[in-house]
């Protein structure tokens, strides 16, 4: 399915001849213009009262017309989005409408619209493009040539073949008739019998020779029109279809539903082909051909699908091949397709004749992976699952080797180099070593179509999917990711000499850089196929398989390589010899910097590509050409990011006359001295205040306050800072009104913080000037700012403030301009931010403990479903959460400043690199659960026996999340699985028998089973104790006797085997049972864990893909009752807990 929509019923459709745009007419009224290419609405058209049930393109002209339930005919121009004119005539619902494919009419009832015919060029009057002033609407007479009888009931739909004299017809019989016609009659042909309701719409297919018809029953149906056979079906759940409609050029079909429409092809249009050398062979119409790029030269090889001369391709004879591989020592050729669910086919060429093809099925994908071997995926079905393996084959076609493939549900395979595969499955590619069995690397990505190698040494691969691009290593480490979300991707390849991957989408050639960025080479009309690429020209596969070429101007991308390896000599040539597009300098500010010039209408463009590539001389330059306030703050803040450019961030506050920012910069930097002179100026009482507080000045505030009037608050602040002197004058000034000072206090002195760095900039690191810097190094040096310039503003101010304030005030003594000394910023740069810990450990690691530490829960939990089956993660929160915790801790900064994360290494040492995290669940931990829980279980009582439970399944909770070292560990791990689910299991079904008190016979069997669970000798012998008494007191002496003779075989205590004997004794003169159990010792058997009964051997049974707990086959799909973790039957990869388990 190529494009669905999501809308009310439709119930009429029209594919515009030439663009590809689809016209839907809904039950609603509405009609609706897409671009199913692009997957979007166009445009709406609402004039209709009520269903319109008939839509069509006119084949030239931008017209369209409609008819709906209201009676009327409505002929539209989309591109004024008017109606041109209204029809009227009919006096019931129209149905279908369609214009004349040579004539100026509209059939149904026919319309003269004969002044259309004169010429297909539009008319001056946009509006007038029908001709209407000329138009004659009276209509005509048609007459009767054919009846055709045989339908039960109302007729829905009828259509002729494209070229031959037959029609088809689908009415309310649920039938579709074959008819053909003559010059004097018509007659039926056959009948195609399968829908179980009315028809609603059928078609001849344009290319082959099939009939397509649906109908109200959901489905759409393909048959075979010369054999009359059902092909095909399509089903959805929930819609009826109503219409369909063909596109008259492309493979397209279309069809209308309750919910929306469906575009949709029958069969792929993909070429198969491989790259050889200097040639492409590639499958077409039945044959292999062979094109040379070199010679352009283009012949048929061998015929690969042999049909009787009057076939024709049709779905139901030979699928078109889905893949081909090819050995270039061998001459031999695999070509796989989708024939009986999946098969390939084996080709020798012959020098002078064509030899019978090797055939094989049970194979989606066909691989060689070296000169005469090659590599089935086989699917077959066992008893229980379908099983996957690697089958290894010659050219005879003789098995070599079966080889099991590190992911189960692998479903293709790519060639990798001699010897190596690509295995993918549904949500990631793992690269696979035949010879050692070894998964080398892995990448997660949706699911892939295509694997694109890149150069002879395959240093580099093209994951491509369907929406997504995925560029990474030989070992498949990623590289990027490029996502095209509203089109597909089609085909691409590299360009070998530059190392840029092409590749196109329904409608655009494109490019990819490895750093991930990408752009759009060309526009395309119809989709193509990219089979190589060599310098501006790009070849390709049409739709039709023939070869195409295509020049491209490459020049974007080379410049953004040559900007990317800084070969800046390279830039320059190309910026002189060729026209470079903005868009091609997009992420490379430096440089677009210096093509813009220097006036005024460029300047704040300027300011704007200086600030976003750091260069704070041509940014301070174009400030002060502008000079706006908003320019100004922007320079400040960006200086003050970028390294700490303490000099520019001062010149920048005192252009704007922030004093504000200006006295907290002071303060940082730990200019206390022009912090001191800046108080003088007298720019308002808050902001002396606050320079005051930022000097730790009483005296001074004391001061403000009292020119400011607050007596009461210089009187209190004088007070407490022990100033005797001034707070008695101001007692006296204040006379009666003195504030009392709070009792029982103890003052100190509020002083402001010590400055992280004193003066100067912040540390840089000294990096090279680049051509472009160097270039402009003379003419910025006449803009830098003199030494006596930066105080220039303030100057003026202070002339001002000494005029109002008189001797003083101002800025008197200050030493302005002020002393700057600013750097040469082209020449440093501040240090870039480094990658998170938390990301490096989540890029590296496959272990789901160490994401869960990185903090990637998300890919933690994929990964235990993945390799466990794990499902309900409720009970690993808490511990996932730890996880997080225990791997990171946090250091105390400055008072004012937040805590500082830092990641806790596991075995970190000072030489080593970075090493991945500590983590709080240890291998040893689990142990002592473990013997804890084998305490527990000793004391036998019911609430220890629920605590022993808990405490081992708390380990079955934990081991997931468990990293061990060696391979040693790793068998341990797996073990105490399966000790701590037998455990489970067992003490399960003890506490379930001590609770069926009222039903001994099932008491007796829980008991019974309780024994084949594989515990501990301590443990067995008091299963085997209490299944002995149990069954002794039922009087099914001969199973009591069973159990008895079972506790004196494992060494039991002296009052244990005393009893046992006794009832050997007792139950040996009398080997019979009272009640019948479901039990049988002698026939081998696993207890269910939900149902607890017992699966005997030969029965089928379903098992936990993590605890491999067994269970009877109803239970599939459900939580694991052991573990209450896993979903039961569900496929998995398996435990993984080290990285020795990961290469």
């Amino acid at each position: 399915m190529n494009f669905e929509t999501s809308s009310n019923q439709v119930r009429g459709l029209s594919f515009h001849p030439k663009r590809p745009w689809i016209l839907s007419s809904l039950h609603t009224g509405v009609i609706q213009l897409w671009d199913y290419r692009m997957a979007t609405l166009i445009d709406t058209f609402e004039e209709h009262d009520g269903p319109v049930r008939g839509v069509h393109f006119h084949h030239s002209q931008p017209l369209f017309v409609s008819g709906g339930d209201d009676y009327k005919i409505k002929v539209w121009n989309y591109k004024t989005h008017k109606c041109l004119f209204t029809l009227l005539g009919h006096l019931d619902y129209i149905r279908t409408v369609q214009f004349h494919h040579e004539c100026p009419w509209i059939t149904v009832r026919v319309w003269d619209i004969a002044p259309l015919r004169k010429n297909n060029t539009p008319p001056a009057d946009e509006d007038d493009i029908m001709g209407l002033t000329q138009m004659n609407s009276d209509p005509f007479d048609a007459t009767v040539k054919y009846v055709l009888e045989g339908h039960d009931r109302g007729v829905n739909w009828a259509a002729f073949h494209p070229t031959l004299p037959l029609i088809v017809s689908g009415a309310d019989d649920r039938k579709v008739k074959l008819w053909r016609t003559n010059e004097t009659k018509a007659w039926e042909v056959d009948t195609l019998r399968g829908h179980s309701s009315n028809v609603s719409s059928v078609m001849f297919h344009a290319k082959h020779d099939l009939i397509v018809s649906n109908s109200e029953d959901k489905s759409i149906r393909v048959w075979d029109a010369t054999k009359r056979t059902e092909i095909k079906t399509f089903r959805r759940e929930n819609d009826r279809f109503w219409i369909l409609a063909a596109h008259p050029e492309t493979n397209l079909l279309a069809a209308g539903h309750d919910s929306g429409l469906i575009v949709f092809k029958l069969e792929r249009e993909r070429p198969a082909f491989a790259l050889s050398g200097d040639s492409l062979l590639y499958a077409k119409d039945g044959f292999l051909r062979r094109y040379e790029y070199s010679t352009q030269k283009d012949s048929q090889v061998i015929p690969i699908q042999r049909r009787t001369p009057d076939s024709s391709p049709s779905l139901n004879q030979s699928p078109p091949p889905r893949t081909l591989s090819y050995s270039p020592t061998e001459n031999a050729v695999l070509i796989s397709s989708d024939l009986d669910g999946g098969s390939y086919e084996l080709y020798i060429i012959p020098k002078d004749r064509s030899e019978d093809a090797k055939r094989g099925t049970g194979g989606g994908s066909a691989v060689f992976i070296a000169r005469n071997r090659f590599a089935v995926l086989d699917k077959s079905t066992g008893q229980e699952e379908v099983v996957v393996v690697l089958v290894v084959k010659n050219l005879k076609n003789e098995v070599v080797k079966k080889i099991p493939l590190p992911i189960p549900t692998t479903d293709a395979i790519f060639y990798a180099g001699t010897g190596t595969l690509l295995c993918r499955c549904e949500d990631k590619v793992v690269t696979f070593d035949l010879t050692q069995r070894l998964v080398l690397g892995e990448v997660h990505t949706p699911s892939v179509r295509h694997v694109v190698w890149w150069s002879n040494d395959m240093e580099s691969v093209a994951l491509l999917s369907k929406h997504t691009i995925i560029l990474a290593s030989k070992k498949l480490a990623l590289l990027c990711t490029l996502h095209e979300t509203t089109t597909r991707v089609k085909r691409g390849a590299w360009d070998d000499d530059n190392g840029v991957f092409i590749y196109t989408t329904s409608n655009h050639v494109k490019y990819c850089l490895p750093n991930g960025d990408s752009g759009i080479i060309r526009t395309l009309d119809v989709p193509i196929y990219v089979t190589k690429v060599s310098g501006d020209k790009i070849f390709c596969l049409d739709r039709d398989g023939k070869n195409r070429e295509i020049t491209v101007n490459a020049s974007e991308y080379m410049f953004k390589l040559a900007l990317m390896g800084k070969r800046f000599d390279h830039v320059a040539r190309m910026i002189k010899s060729s026209r470079i597009s903005g868009q091609a300098m997009k992420g490379f500010p430096e440089v677009a910097l210096h093509f813009v010039e220097e006036e005024e209408g460029d300047e704040r463009v300027r300011f704007n590509l200086a600030i976003e590539s750091g260069n704070m001389s041509v940014a301070v330059a174009s400030a002060t050409n502008i000079n706006e306030e908003d320019y100004w703050y922007r320079l400040g803040v960006e200086a003050l990011r970028r390294g700490g450019n303490s000099g520019i961030v001062e010149f920048a506050y005192q252009q704007t006359r922030n004093f504000e920012r200006l006295s907290f910069l002071y303060l940082i930097t730990g200019n206390l001295e022009k912090l001191s002179k800046l108080m003088k100026l007298k720019k308002g009482v808050m902001g002396q205040f606050h320079n005051a507080l930022y000097m730790g000045d009483v005296k001074e505030r004391v001061k403000i306050l009292e020119n400011a009037g607050l007596l009461p608050l210089a009187y209190i602040t004088a007070s407490v800072h022990g100033l005797e002197d001034i707070a008695e004058r101001l007692s006296i000034a204040l006379g009666d009104d003195v504030p009392s000072l709070p009792q029982g206090k103890t003052h100190s002195l509020l002083m402001p913080p010590i400055p992280v760095v004193c003066g100067g900039d912040w540390p840089l690191l000294r990096v090279m000037k680049g051509i472009f810097e160097g270039g402009l190094e003379s003419a910025n040096e006449e803009d830098d700012v003199e030494e006596g310039d930066w105080g220039d503003a303030l100057a003026e101010e202070e002339e001002e403030d000494g005029e109002e304030e008189g001797e003083g005030s101002g800025w008197e003594g200050l030493e302005l301009p002020l002393q700057l000394d600013t750097p040469k910023v082209s020449a440093f740069m501040t240090p870039s931010q480094g990658m998170a810990v938390s990301q490096i450990w989540s890029q590296e690691s496959l272990l789901a403990a160490e994401q869960a530490a990185a903090g990637s829960f998300d890919t933690a939990m994929r990964l235990l479903n993945r390799q466990l089956g794990i499902k309900n993660f409720a009970p690993l929160k808490s511990m996932l959460l730890d996880l997080l915790i225990g791997s990171q801790s946090y250091l105390p900064a400055f008072s004012s400043s937040p805590v500082v994360p830092l990641a806790v290494e596991r075995g970190w040492s000072e030489s080593s690199s970075r090493g991945p995290p500590a983590l709080v669940y240890e291998l040893s931990q689990q142990e002592e659960k473990l013997k804890s829980g084998y305490k527990a279980t000793t004391s036998g009582k019911d609430e220890n026996l629920t605590e022993a439970v808990r405490l081992f399944r708390s380990i079955l909770h934990t081991i997931p999340l468990l990293v061990v070292e060696s391979r040693t560990e790793v068998e341990e791990v797996k073990e105490l699985v399966t000790i701590v689910k037998e455990y489970i299991l067992g003490l399960k079904m003890e506490l379930k028998r001590r609770e069926t008190r009222d039903d001994p016979v099932r008491q007796q069997e829980l008991a019974a089973y309780f024994t084949h669970c594989n515990l501990q000798p301590p443990h067995l012998r008091l299963a085997l104790f209490s299944a002995m008494g149990v069954c002794y007191r039922a009087r099914n002496l001969a199973t009591a006797y069973n159990f008895a003779k079972r506790l004196l075989e494992t060494n039991p205590t002296e009052s244990q085997a005393k009893t046992a004997r006794q009832i050997v004794q007792a139950a040996g003169r009398n080997m019979t049972d009272a009640t019948e159990l479901n039990y049988d010792f002698r026939n081998p058997f696993v207890i269910c864990g939900s149902t607890y009964v017992p699966i005997y051997r030969g029965q089928k049974d379903v098992s936990c893909p993590y605890c491999t707990a067994r269970f009877v086959p109803s239970q599939e799909g459900n939580i694991c009752a052991i573990c209450d973790l896993a979903v039961i039957g569900a496929e998995a990869s398996g435990l993984l807990c080290s990285p020795s388990q990961v290469r």
